[in-house]
């Protein structure tokens, strides 16, 4: 029987920590990690490269222009390059951010990333986050947590990590709606599996909700491990 490679999906909504804790487990457990939201942001970066009047964009467009991405291993993860390019500051850009939410929406778009996830799948041990991982991309990942977190912490979060500083409660207010707004955009591509662990993370610190999920692969791996040596066992002798 081939190899069944390991996924571990991990979904969750905008800045609910799933990349950051995706990429630590990863490393944690000695796979490779997959950031789906970085597809859609190499998507989105490479359409603004042709053209930055998103009103005239059309779906074959954006779609044209996602071919222009590669998914290359690098490290422990993976690195979307565009044109052989590599973008990582520019996809976390303002602008990228901005039309992301538009582009992941279309639908040539969202089978594009999925298939270059599955493709990564393939020869890999991965973490994968996203929004519909644990549903559309791999109804059968080994291992399923979806993230939440209350929005004020999730905006806070985000602040901190972008402004490098404690943010005021003005600046949180602010990032709230917006995260609110993007939510609301984002709801029909977020969607938690049935078989899904639910982890709410507001009042958890990183580390912890990256030992929860280590725990949680380590023992389905081990009982999965144990089940297979068990049926090869009582094969025929």
């Amino acid at each position: 029987m081939a190899h069944r490679h390991v996924v571990v999906a991990i979904d969750g909504p905008a800045a609910s920590g799933k990349s950051s804790t995706a990429q630590w487990v990863a490393q944690r457990i000695g796979f490779r990690h997959v950031d789906s939201g970085a597809l859609y942001r190499a998507a989105t970066a490479a359409q603004l490269r042709r053209s930055t009047n998103e009103s005239n964009w059309t779906e074959e467009q954006v779609c044209e222009a996602a071919r222009h991405v590669k998914l290359l291993p690098r490290g422990t993860s993976f690195s979307p390059l565009i044109d052989g390019e590599n973008v990582d500051d520019e996809l976390r850009g303002l602008e990228v951010t901005r039309h992301v939410s538009r582009v992941a929406a279309m639908e040539c778009v969202r089978a594009w990333v999925n298939d270059r996830v599955r493709e990564a799948a393939r020869d890999n041990d991965i973490v994968v986050d996203g929004r519909d991982m644990g549903t559309a991309v791999f109804p059968d990942a080994t291992v399923k947590v979806f993230l939440v977190a209350d929005p004020w912490e999730r905006a806070r979060r985000r602040l901190v990590q972008q402004l490098g500083r404690s943010p005021v409660d003005e600046e949180i207010a602010e990032e709230t709606g917006r995260l609110v707004q993007r939510d609301a955009r984002d709801a029909t591509q977020t969607v938690q599996a049935k078989d899904a662990i639910l982890i709410d993370t507001t009042f958890l610190t990183q580390e912890e909700q990256v030992e929860r999920i280590v725990a949680l692969v380590r023992a389905v791996t081990q009982r999965e491990d144990t089940t297979s040596a068990v049926d090869d066992d009582s094969g025929p002798g």
